[in-house]
């Protein structure tokens, strides 16, 4: 019995250690499913803020794409992006919550028309924010001002080659910004336009007939 029960001892012994192997077995089959599960479930998922659709706001609707006059350009700057840049028209564009403004550095009426007025009418080429406005807004304040019409008369020579190119510009953006100012500029200097106007009037109803054959359409522009 001793001799039974020692060869049965000897095979419990002898079977413990192959089911420990067995159970090594099994958790180095096992490992490899868990760092794979554990792999799987750490790779990035698409986040529900980025899948969501971007909705225009809006204010992008009151502030049109706009670019930094102070900033690094693809390209060298217009005449007058380079002077605003570099603070020579003495006013800023104020962003209002209805519409934007102008605040001037100084009264306007204390301003020297020349060389400004004439700047600010270079600047109605512009077809980028905030130039388009400050050319436009600046022109039409400049103008009406006390006394714009003694400052303004004597510049008229080398005013009106300037807003001709604005009228006979391309952009119809262009075009109607040279057109408004070309009406406030014939409300304050009255008759002294007079010997230009037939100038002007040629090359805006040239240049409206060019565009017009181009695009295969009948002419649309005119002047009063």
């Amino acid at each position: 019995m001793q001799k039974a029960e020692d060869h049965g001892g000897a095979r419990l012994r002898n079977t413990v250690p192959g089911n420990r192997d067995q159970r090594t077995r099994s958790a180095v089959q096992i490992k490899p499913r868990a760092v794979v599960q554990r792999s799987r479930s750490s790779l990035p998922t698409s986040s529900p803020v980025s899948a969501r659709k971007v909705h225009p706001r809006p204010s992008d609707k009151l502030n049109p794409k706009t670019i930094n006059p102070f900033g690094d350009q693809p390209r060298a700057p217009s005449a007058f992006a380079a002077i605003y840049s570099k603070g020579g028209i003495p006013c800023r564009l104020v962003h209002g919550s209805v519409k934007h403004r102008l605040q001037w550095e100084c009264p306007p009426e204390n301003l020297p028309f020349d060389p400004l007025l004439i700047t600010l009418a270079e600047g109605l080429r512009e077809t980028k924010h905030p130039y388009t406005f400050v050319s436009k807004e600046g022109f039409r304040e400049l103008l009406l001002v006390p006394g714009a019409l003694d400052k303004a008369v004597p510049l008229l020579p080398r005013l009106v080659p300037v807003l001709k190119a604005a009228l006979v510009h391309s952009d119809d953006g262009v075009f109607g910004r040279g057109l408004e100012a070309l009406m406030q500029l014939s409300v304050v200097v009255g008759p002294s336009l007079n010997d230009h106007l037939k100038h002007l009037l040629t090359s805006t109803a040239f240049n409206s007939s060019s565009n017009s054959a181009n695009q295969g359409r009948s002419p649309s522009r005119c002047c009063w």
